[in-house]
């Protein structure tokens, strides 16, 4: 755990290796994810606070070994007061990721859940077509119940689609996939 809900924000982190996963919270204790930090680049909930002065409003969460840099409130308030260069750095990157939070806002109002389903999977299944992930992990990144997640699996593997066993999802149909990915029309 990085950050919570709420905790003061105390610098700019940038992801050298590793991976940080940054989910909203939801009353009733679910979670959607929001994005992923991967090396290189930094954490706009981070930039959020620096510049607006505001706690942190998600959690971050470590999967894996990482290592980051933190550069303290002040000097990073001293170098994007004083430096140009740094400047459009943080910019650049707060502008790439604010697109994304667009894109996710669209694709969570307008896309269907089987829709997102199969996005994830062909996205993220490696070149076997094999993608190691639980149901609550892609519950968390289609911003869906872990029940619906199952429901949706079961149907598209009694379809021959995909093949789905405890923490595997297997590719079985790509064409069938791809072509409920982009059937996103609710």
């Amino acid at each position: 755990m990085l950050f919570r809900p709420g905790e003061a924000v105390k610098g700019y982190v940038i992801v050298l290796s590793g991976h940080v996963g940054v989910h909203l919270l939801g009353p009733s204790g679910r979670d959607i994810l929001l994005y992923e930090v991967a090396p290189g680049q930094s954490c706009i909930q981070s930039t959020l606070g620096l510049l607006g002065g505001e706690a942190y409003s998600a959690e971050a969460t470590t999967s894996q070994p990482t290592r980051l840099v933190l550069l303290p409130k002040p000097v990073f308030l001293e170098l994007v007061d004083s430096s140009a260069a740094f400047r459009k750095v943080v910019f650049a990157a707060f502008a790439e990721r604010m697109q994304a939070m667009m894109q996710l806002i669209e694709t969570m109002s307008f896309m269907r859940v089987e829709a997102r389903l199969a996005t994830l999977v062909l996205e993220r299944a490696d070149a076997d077509g094999t993608l190691a992930i639980t149901q609550a992990e892609v519950a968390r990144a289609i911003g869906t119940a872990r029940e619906v997640v199952s429901r949706r699996l079961d149907k598209l593997a009694r379809a021959g689609v995909i093949g789905a066993e405890r923490g595997l999802i297997r590719v079985l149909d790509r064409a069938a996939l791809e072509a409920l990915a982009t059937s996103a029309a609710m």
